[in-house]
């Protein structure tokens, strides 16, 4: 009998294959399952054999989030930190004194500014920076103090921080490859810390040039996750050519090309989610005005040419659209869609469009720790005043999701959350926002398997790889992630507690504190 390089005991397997785990093991070679099975797996072991006893933690198929920017992540640890400044003065005085160690002319980036500092207007930044862009963002992000020769440059004002604003502004930090290329690293090894192991990155338009690092960093073996990227266009229309030039440029096992994303509605708070009815509080179904035509036209040509689109929609009126425009993509003999298109965050969804959307085999990317950033009241007020809590019962309907067969995979919009499976289950299954409390519309929740199996077979066959990865059976790549508790038997309350321990990417351990 062949022997195991790695052999994993544990009293919880989750293969993915059943929906409860059970005591067994997983044996490893080289970067694939050997074997795994409910035994101790004894025979796999040899004198070379590292074995891990594991007790009662659980282990699963690695994770996978089908939805993050590192782009956008790179920007909230990009610059100098303020955040400690009391005043006005001494942001200046801390923005002034890191100027002096970049090189003359580069960009003065600052980030974590208290509100309130009123005296950092444009004229006193022009004074202080003169022709060198200076922008200093204040907590949080969603608006900053800059420049005159910061606006002339990078095109955005302090009532535009969006990302798909200051696209110029992330092009360049990516283009600092000094900084950005090592910053990736880490940001994989963090992700390896949350046991993610495989992403899909949204990149705008051609990524600007870091598809070359990427294409490095493979070459090397540097790469400590799977990386999928999307091209969302922003600065430049959708660019096919491009698409085709990644596709026949990352073949390997590691780096590929995703297809396109885009956006269509905003946040139905903002009242520019699309409804299908209007806003209780406004003579409107959606304030943003939505190119539906264009969407349509790039998401048929991307079609056409093979490769899959992702569109973000939030209001049931936008979900409804998009579920129009796939309907006219290429479809199989059994009428779902060929290409595996997705629609994202999916916040407030008619059930008719859903049960439209597992028909077509249109793949749900649904942001399961979405509602560790509200609160009951706020919410249900927020909700009330602007669709009334009767359409509300149709916020993050999961459970219907997978009773017409959808298949759901799971994304962060990192960095507005960061990856926390355990956390995701209080929230999705538990239906509970982050004080606890009564649960919120709880007869839309999933179970604990579906959840776990979204983040992991639903994440690999939204990245068309569930042949080789997403569960753990024999002959599969060895993506692997350990929890140090077993979230099947864990009181809701206590679940948040819980914590990656191990993390395996092609049969080796990137991240273990066992």
């Amino acid at each position: 009998m062949q022997k195991a390089d790695i052999l994993l005991r544990s009293n919880a397997v989750f293969s993915g294959l059943a929906s409860a785990p059970e005591a067994g093991f997983v044996a490893i070679s080289g970067n694939r399952i050997l074997a795994a099975g409910p035994s101790d797996g004894a025979g796999y072991a040899g004198p070379d054999t590292r074995v891990l006893d594991l007790g009662d933690r659980l282990i699963c198929p690695g994770f996978t989030d089908v939805h993050c920017f590192f782009s956008g992540y790179l920007l909230t640890i990009a610059g100098t930190d303020l955040s400690t400044c009391q005043n006005a003065e001494q942001a200046v005085a801390e923005a002034r004194a890191y100027q002096k160690t970049l090189a003359p002319g580069a960009t003065v980036l600052a980030r974590g500014v208290r509100p309130g500092f009123t005296e950092l207007s444009g004229d006193r930044l022009d004074r202080e920076f003169g022709d060198v862009p200076a922008i200093l963002f204040m907590e949080g992000g969603e608006s900053c103090y800059m420049n005159s020769a910061a606006r002339r440059e990078y095109r955005f004002t302090p009532d535009t921080c969006w990302s798909e604003s200051y696209w110029r502004l992330l092009k360049y930090i990516l283009g600092q490859k000094e900084f950005s290329v090592p910053e990736f690293r880490k940001y994989l090894s963090m992700m390896n810390s949350r046991g993610i192991t495989s992403v899909k990155e949204m990149g705008f338009d051609d990524f600007y040039g870091f598809t070359e690092e990427l294409k490095k960093l493979e070459q090397e073996n540097a790469l400590t996750a799977r990386v999928h990227f999307m091209s969302q266009p922003v600065g430049f229309p959708m660019n096919l050519e491009y698409g085709k030039e990644m596709r026949d440029t990352f073949p390997g096992s590691f780096v590929h090309f995703s297809g396109y994303n885009q956006m269509t509605d905003g946040s139905i708070s903002q009242l520019e989610g699309e409804m299908k009815s209007p806003y209780l509080c406004a003579d409107t179904c959606c304030v943003k005005e939505i190119d539906w035509e264009g969407l349509r036209r790039d998401t048929m040509a991307a079609d056409r040419e093979n490769f899959r689109f992702s569109l973000h929609a939030q209001g049931d009126g936008a979900i409804c659209r998009t579920m129009d425009i796939f309907d006219q993509c290429q479809k199989g003999a059994d009428g779902k869609v060929k290409n595996r298109h997705a629609i994202t965050d999916l916040e407030c969804s008619d059930p008719a469009d859903l049960e439209r959307m597992g028909a077509l085999g249109i793949v749900a990317e649904i942001y399961p720790q979405i509602m560790s950033i509200a609160d009951r009241t706020g919410k249900l007020a927020m909700i009330q005043e602007k669709i009334g809590l009767e359409r509300g019962k149709n916020y993050w309907n999961r459970r219907k999701m997978a009773d017409s067969g959808v298949t759901i995979s799971c994304g962060t919009d990192l960095p507005l959350l960061y990856d926390d499976i355990p956390e995701s289950i209080y929230h999705t299954v538990g239906a509970l926002f982050p004080e606890g409390g009564v649960p919120f519309n709880k007869e839309n929740t999933l179970t604990i398997t579906e959840l776990l199996k979204a983040w992991t077979y639903g994440g690999q066959y939204n990245l068309g790889c569930e042949s080789q990865l997403g569960t753990l059976k024999a002959g599969n790549l060895a993506d692997i992630a350990v929890l140090d508790g077993n979230v099947f038997e864990t009181p809701m309350d206590q679940m948040r507690s819980i914590k990656v321990c191990l993390t395996l990417v092609d049969g080796k351990i990137v991240y273990c504190t066992i």
